[in-house]
């Protein structure tokens, strides 16, 4: 019998204990922040001095935007990706291994154009993570829609946030 197959008792039993999604939760929101504590230790030092000093578009957002926006992106991101672990956690491999590809992409990104200063392979590098959010989507939706819906806030920021990156680099270098 195939998933398809099954009844909804027999998927139900396949899921993971209540419990052990309760501990799974925190478990994704602990990893997503991590990343995202990270992130912000990378950014930090580059922020007030070699990003300030780089020529943006007038369309670049005001600082204090982006840890607002990223809290929530991560918030979705981790609620997603748990959503997909306990529909399915049999046919979860694939999902969750394009999510943690992205996720320490979006965590290299963020290294490459702040510690390292370096706009250009953060582009390359931003480039592969939006193709892996959208892998990831697709992954998630073979799954659970709502999972991949939650993904879809974070793919648009995502390519919005190329398009910064690529005028950036466009202007400066």
């Amino acid at each position: 019998m195939t998933a398809i197959e099954r009844t909804p008792q027999e998927r139900a039993a396949r899921r993971p204990s209540v419990w052990r999604q309760a501990l799974m939760l925190p478990a994704f929101l602990a990893l997503v922040a991590f990343v995202g504590w990270l992130a912000a230790s990378w950014t930090s030092p580059g922020l007030e001095t070699w990003y300030a000093q780089l020529e943006k578009p007038a369309w670049t957002p005001p600082d204090r935007a982006f840890p607002i926006v990223w809290s929530v992106l991560y918030l979705l991101m981790a609620a997603a990706a748990w959503q997909t672990w306990r529909k399915a956690p049999e046919r979860s491999s694939w999902p969750m291994f394009a999510f943690f590809v992205q996720l320490a992409l979006n965590g290299v990104w963020t290294y490459f154009f702040f510690a390292m200063a370096n706009a250009t392979l953060a582009f390359v590098n931003i480039l592969a993570l939006l193709l892996a959010i959208l892998a990831t989507i697709v992954a998630f939706a073979q799954i659970s829609r709502a999972a991949a819906c939650m993904m879809a806030p974070y793919a648009a920021w995502v390519a919005y946030a190329a398009t910064l990156n690529a005028a950036i680099v466009e202007m400066n270098f």
